[in-house]
């Protein structure tokens, strides 16, 4: 119905038909034919043509007003598209577990809110499972995860890779005898437990201490089990629990031996007496990723904050 109305619009503010040719640098008889075409379509003249200036009809009349709202509401879009490519307005949804919500996204999205205020951000913290379920289902745009997810699905974006290491009660009999194993939190801070030459741990030593577990489905303890069976060593499972930060702290307070990631001691505000133990690298190193759906579109928010983590 509005199709080719910026011909009518400009014979509408000039009040003729030449001077409007001029201004869209076409013919006169090409505009007439034109906009006698429009008129057909609608069924109804838009112009008087028998006074001089031409003048609207009252289908004309009608056809301008709706005309207008339609040019205000392109000029409302166009700017709003202007601002989300600026960054002036839109939204991002970032999920990630209980650990990663609190010690690793926060500088993170301080850092791209400093950059771009106006942008809404909606936080969700979960488990693996869920999150990646809210990831398929688009209520969320990117999540933080240090699982695989199928490649064919989600597209990774690599952030940094992660170490497991065996916490140890520092109080615990079993830190003597295998003392020449131990780390401090400096020698994982400075990454001198990543020289070849360092020893890791035989678990034997703590056969008799118990241990924090988490829950089956959780990466951290696929990956504590394995290292577990490489070693024929069963440990005596005391309590399980859902998230890593948990296990830690009742290991600070001397309940049990638990398996923690680097990305936990380093975000560490305190000292706290443990003692830590190299593991078998081939389980012991993973990949933290950003992940979002494949077939979902980029956002300019989404591309600006994968920016961020990429400098970090």
């Amino acid at each position: 119905m509005f199709q080719g109305m910026e011909y009518v619009y400009e014979v509408y503010k000039e009040r003729s038909f030449s001077k409007a040719a001029q201004n869209l640098y076409i013919s006169q008889p090409s505009l007439s034919a034109t906009i006698k075409k429009i008129e057909a379509r609608i069924g109804a003249p838009l112009f008087d043509r028998s006074t001089t200036p031409i003048q609207l009809t009252e289908c004309g009349q009608e056809y301008v007003k709706s005309m207008e709202r339609i040019m205000d509401i392109e000029a409302e879009f166009e700017n709003y598209l202007n601002d989300l490519n600026e960054l002036k307005t839109g939204r991002i949804a970032v999920g990630g577990s209980n650990l990663y919500t609190s010690f690793v996204l926060p500088p993170l999205l301080t850092r791209f809110t400093n950059r771009y205020p106006s942008v809404d951000i909606r936080l969700v913290e979960a488990d693996s499972a869920l999150l990646e379920q809210r990831l398929f289902a688009g209520t969320l745009d990117l999540v933080i995860d240090n699982s695989l997810m199928n490649p064919d699905i989600y597209q990774g974006h690599r952030y940094q890779t992660e170490y497991l290491f065996l916490a140890v009660p520092a109080n615990f009999e079993s830190n003597g005898r295998a003392r020449d194993y131990q780390l401090t939190r400096e020698d994982i801070l400075s990454g001198r437990f990543l020289d070849a030459s360092f020893p890791c741990v035989p678990l034997e030593y703590f056969a008799q201490e118990p241990f924090l577990f988490l829950r089956t489905g959780n990466d951290t303890r696929e990956r504590a089990d394995r290292i577990c069976k490489n070693y024929n060593f069963r440990p005596k499972i005391v309590l399980k629990l859902d998230q890593q930060i948990t296990a830690f702290n009742l290991s600070c307070f001397g309940m049990g031996c638990s398996f923690v990631s680097d990305t936990l001691v380093r975000t560490l505000s305190r000292d706290v007496d443990m003692c830590y133990y190299k593991l078998p690298p081939a389980e012991a190193h993973r990949d933290i990723y950003f992940y979002h759906k494949r077939s979902r579109y980029v956002t300019r928010a989404m591309e600006e904050f994968l920016k961020i983590t990429m400098q970090a």
